[in-house]
């Protein structure tokens, strides 16, 4: 008698042990899942990040370019005694 009682509480403890594993794999899973969710979605902020940022650069540069444009028209209008149109045309 005592040995199927040993074998029966040996048996209910492998099988807690066993429901226990399946539950911390089944919330392993859902952690990793969630993980991989959350930097998929900081990526993608990233880049739009990196995006706009290089929009905005390439505006400043094209606005740096136009005023450069319009610096040197400005010098050689007056170094060869034209107005800035005539400059800016050449």
């Amino acid at each position: 008698m005592r040995k199927i009682a040993l074998v029966a509480a040996a048996s209910a403890a492998a099988l807690s042990l066993a429901a226990c594993s399946e539950a911390t794999e089944d919330s392993a899973e859902a952690t990793m899942d969630s993980a991989a969710a959350d930097t998929e979605a900081n990526m993608e902020a990233a880049g739009d990040s990196m995006e706009a940022a290089g929009a905005e650069m390439e505006a400043g540069a094209e606005e740096m370019a136009a005023d450069a444009d319009a610096a040197a028209a400005e010098v050689e209008a007056e170094v060869e005694g034209e107005t800035e149109a005539e400059a800016a045309a050449d």
